[in-house]
């Protein structure tokens, strides 16, 4: 038996010879089945040099079941091998991610108008993401957000907002500002068109009072929203928004029925993209900032990325399916 665990060459004539040994008809259970036959006297003598038989057997098999099993791993690494200088001439030429292609698109926009990028940390603190934003606490608008909580007050971002109240903090930044914060916000959503990780590019402008008004964030969202979808009507409807004051979401003309009335849009012939109002005086105030008027707008990037692509569920945009992303090139 020790021979043909020795002479096995591979992991089949291995496997071979550990079924033949170990196996419930093998040589072992043969040989434990003497028990039976042989006299009394003699069975506890023979049952122990078989069960040292059995370990030395099987220390036996553990030894060359390592080494064939390397020697597999190399053959396999040596046939499998690629030789990554040479050169292919049917190599494709990939594409950045579509939710990657819209986030660059927006940032294009509000960059060539001089908005400063603006980022912080993900996770953020219970003052940064509800009571700087007017949203004190057992506030009914903390329902709106399923939010991922710590053990020690830390939170994850439930929107890019979070990062306008980092700047106007930092005495460094004075009025008038003008910024984006484009990142990456956390809620506990999974459907259809939810995930629990997805992007917001959230913008502020801030100056004397007087020197802003919502006819500028109208007309810079106006002018926004043709550049991102073409010759499309939009329209602004009075909301509620707890940092914002007057606060209004706004709609395009569907672009998939152009207004006629479809799924899509639930037969309205609108489809909402953003909300935004005019930064509330108490926001203001909890940042330590007087005399001072400016807006705020939100959206979110996945939303904008659907409708550029017309991609139905929002969970195929983390899925990897190349079957998507090779359209994308």
């Amino acid at each position: 038996m020790e021979n043909r665990i020795n002479d096995s060459s591979n992991l089949d004539e291995l496997e071979k010879a550990r079924v033949a040994i170990f196996g419930k008809k093998g040589y072992l259970a043969q040989e434990f089945a003497k028990l039976k036959t042989i006299p009394n006297e003699q069975k506890r003598e023979f049952a122990k040099n078989l069960n040292l038989k059995k370990e030395k057997l099987n220390q036996l098999y553990e030894q060359k079941l390592a080494i064939l099993t390397k020697d597999a791993l190399h053959d396999k690494m040596k046939n499998e091998s690629i030789d990554v200088t040479l050169f292919h001439p049917k190599s494709q030429i990939g594409a950045l991610h579509p939710i990657t292609q819209t986030m660059n698109k927006i940032i294009d926009y509000f960059v060539s108008l001089n908005f400063s990028i603006q980022e912080a940390t993900l996770v953020e603190d219970d003052f940064h993401n509800f009571e700087a934003l007017n949203i004190p606490a057992y506030h009914p608008a903390r329902d709106m957000q399923d939010t991922f909580f710590f053990n020690d007050n830390k939170l994850l971002r439930t929107h890019t907002s979070t990062v306008q109240i980092q700047v106007m903090k930092d005495r460094a930044s004075k009025p008038p500002i003008r910024m984006i914060s484009p990142g990456a916000v956390f809620r506990k959503d999974f459907d259809i068109t939810h995930t629990p990780m997805f992007h917001q590019v959230e913008g502020l402008m801030v100056d004397k009072v007087g020197e802003i008004s919502f006819a500028n964030l109208k007309y810079i969202l106006e002018d926004f929203l043709h550049y991102m979808f073409g010759d499309v009507k939009v329209r602004f409807r009075p909301s509620f928004f707890p940092f914002t004051e007057p606060s209004c979401e706004v709609d395009i003309s569907c672009i998939f029925c152009n207004s006629k009335g479809c799924r899509v849009c639930s037969q309205s012939g609108w489809l909402e993209v953003l909300g935004s109002g005019m930064v509330d005086p108490n926001v203001f105030e909890k940042v330590g900032y007087k005399d001072v008027s400016g807006y705020a707008f939100g959206l979110g990037v996945e939303r904008f990325a659907m409708l550029l692509h017309k991609v139905p569920d929002l969970r195929s945009m983390f899925e990897g399916d190349l079957r998507l992303l090779e359209q994308m090139q």
